[in-house]
This record gives structure tokens, C-alpha cells and sequence, in this order.
């Protein structure tokens, strides 16, 4: 029987710590670990990560090109029809040249839902061609049913195509020994004492001010440090003298920061998803949310919500926290128990069931 073939865009497999990295290679891991009949080609500018296998069932491709989007509109797709698939994934963009059998990854509309969080070239891109791949693609895959919601409001006339296939955790973050972390953290960011932690690109959306304006507001008395992780991103940060800014860490490092913060604090405005808050969960990190509701959808009752635009009910909220430590010990089980119900493998079979729907 002849085999069928999916390929995949997967250009971001093994890039620094980003939510379409951690997609990919989550789905991807989470495909190599059930049987299947499907093969899989990987399709990349750049080569094989270690971490992927290159077995029957996934063959790495390496497809150089100058351009990335002459790669994503003509090089992937033809490559990939001249080599048999039958389904073409993608995030976000598809390309017009996929005419049948395409599925499109579409994490959030929050560039409809709030134009001003991006910047005048970045808005017009997404909201010109996001909408064109969805009505294009054989099949929207999106990750929480408020994502489903926002999608099927801003891009009307979608039918039946959408499929919710919810997130995970990636692998690289793991709860570290508590001495073993800290040591860690003073040797690579010289970080000693109790402090928050919160992780996000500085983009508006992510509202990481709140977050800052909170702890200042917080009496010196019972204040630790706020550490603020994540890469440079766009607009206006605050500035404060107990905020410090580490910017990019690796996995082991990020890791090492959720496992020893005594709390993680997610003040974004809006997510489709909200894969720090597992990320927390599993390190054993109590959680402080934006009460947004992709956070509510994903942390369910393993968290603590606020406004995400009220600083002095998330001051309250970090105080009554800090002082609970019953709360913090009932948080912290509860997160791990929520965490587990959300799996790569689960993931994966779910985008794999949709593939069968296209092909």
C-alpha cells in the first residue's frame, strides 16, 4: 500500500525558546511516540536539530533558500507536492500554491482584537494574509476554544473547519532540585534571594508593567525582587530599582528561575494559549494570572486570577499570597495535577486525526 505523505513547514524546529518553536517540536516529539501509518516530511532552510529523528516515518528535508517568504510561498509547497503529500501544514501564513490539502496553525487573532499592540507593518501582514490562509486552508487548527471563539468572530465564513488541539508543556522545562537551581542562578544571572518571577516578550500585549507596577507597590517589608525574563520584543518598559531584567535565558536556566521563584506572575492582556502557566505548574511554582480567558482555560482551579488591568488587586493578590503558605502548598499540587492533563502525544494525535480529515 502506498504510503501517505504530511509535510510539514518546520523552519522553526530547534530555534531559540519561541511559541512556534515549542509548537513544532512538541507536535513533532509528540508524533514519534504512537505508531502510526502517516510519514512525515520535514521541511527546513536549515539543518536537522539532533533532537528529531530521521527514520521512515520523518525525513528530514533541508531546502535552502535566500528568501524566507519566497521559501514559505513557492519553494515548500512545490517541493512538497513533487514528493508526494497529500497534507501541508503550516503556522499561520499558507500559500496560494497549496490548493487542497492545506492545515494552518492559528494561535491567536490578537492583532484584530487589539491593532495597537503591533507595529504598523507586522498588523497589516497578519490581518491581510491570516484571514485568506484560513479561508484557503482545508483545515484551521487553533489551541483553546477562546482561540476557536476569536477566530470564528474575526474571520467569518470558516464553516466547520476549525479543530481546537490544545497545548503542552515542552520538555525541556523540568522541576530542578531547589540547591541545584540556585547554585545555577548564581553562577549564570549572580541571582540570590527570594524573588517573582515573570517570562514574556516585551510586546504590549504581554503587559509586563503590570506585573512591575505591582511589586512596587508591594510595603519593602515583604517585597522580594521581580525577575523579568524573555527577549527584548517592542514598546515601552518600566523602569524600577526592584526589577531586574535578565533578558533570553536558555531552557536549564529558565528552569532553574521557575523552580525557585516563590511565585510566577502571567499579567498578559491576551493569549491564545498561555503555555508559561504549565511551564510553572510543572516546576512547582504557584501562579498569579491575568483573568483573561485562555489563562482560565488552562490553568482551570491550579491558579489565582486578577484583572489585567487592576495593580492594586494584584498587589493584594501577591501579598495574601506570600503570607499563605497552605495556599501556596495546595497551588503547587494542584498545578502538577493540572499540568499532566495536557500532553504532546495528546496533542499530537489530535493534529494527526486532522490531517486525516484532509487527506
Amino acid at each position: 500500500m502506498k504510503p501517505t505523505f504530511v509535510a510539514l513547514d518546520a523552519r522553526s524546529v530547534g530555534r531559540p525558546h519561541t511559541g512556534d518553536a515549542t509548537y513544532w517540536t512538541g507536535l513533532i516529539r509528540g508524533l514519534t511516540r504512537f505508531d502510526s501509518d502517516l510519514r512525515y516530511l520535514l521541511f527546513s532552510n536549515a539543518p536537522k536539530p539532533a533532537e528529531i529523528p530521521n527514520t521512515d516515518r520523518f525525513r528530514w528535508i533541508e531546502l535552502p533558500s535566500r528568501s524566507d517568504r519566497w521559501w514559505s510561498l513557492v519553494r515548500f509547497p512545490l517541493a512538497a507536492r513533487r514528493m508526494g503529500a497529500r497534507a501541508l501544514h503550516v503556522q499561520y501564513n499558507l500559500s496560494p500554491l497549496i490548493r487542497r490539502g492545506g492545515v494552518t496553525t492559528i494561535h491567536d487573532v490578537s492583532f484584530f482584537h487589539e491593532p495597537e499592540w503591533f507595529r504598523p507593518r507586522d498588523r497589516m501582514l497578519l490581518q491581510r494574509f491570516v484571514p485568506t490562509s484560513a479561508r484557503r486552508a482545508s483545515r484551521v487548527v487553533t489551541v483553546s476554544q477562546f482561540s476557536k471563539s476569536e477566530i470564528e468572530r474575526y474571520i467569518p465564513g470558516l464553516g466547520d473547519k476549525v479543530r481546537v488541539v490544545p497545548n503542552a508543556c515542552p520538555d525541556e522545562i523540568q522541576a530542578m532540585d531547589v540547591a541545584s537551581a540556585r547554585q545555577l542562578l548564581r553562577d549564570q544571572l549572580g541571582l540570590d534571594g527570594p524573588y517573582l518571577l515573570t517570562v514574556g516578550t516585551r510586546w504590549p500585549r504581554k503587559n509586563l508593567n503590570l506585573a512591575i507596577e505591582a511589586v512596587d507597590a508591594l510595603p519593602e517589608s515583604i517585597a522580594p525582587r521581580l525577575v523579568v525574563t524573555g527577549k527584548a520584543g517592542w514598546g515601552d518598559e518600566r523602569s524600577s530599582s526592584r526589577a531586574t531584567s535578565t533578558g533570553y535565558v536558555d531552557n536549564p536556566t529558565l528552569s532553574a528561575l521557575y523552580s525557585t521563584a516563590s511565585h510566577y506572575l502571567a499579567p498578559a492582556r491576551y493569549e491564545g494559549f498561555g503555555i508559561t502557566l504549565l511551564e510553572a505548574f510543572r516546576a512547582g511554582c504557584p501562579v498569579l494570572a491575568s483573568d483573561i480567558p485562555a489563562h482560565r482555560e488552562v490553568g482551570g482551579d491550579a491558579a489565582v486570577y486578577a484583572a489585567d488591568n487592576d495593580v492594586a488587586a494584584w498587589k493584594d493578590a501577591i501579598t495574601q499570597m506570600m503570607g499563605d503558605e497552605d495556599q501556596r502548598q495546595s497551588l503547587v499540587a494542584a498545578g502538577r495535577i493540572r499540568e499532566s492533563k495536557f500532553t504532546w502525544i495528546d496533542a499530537a494525535r489530535q493534529t494527526e486525526a486532522v490531517y486525516r480529515e484532509v487527506v
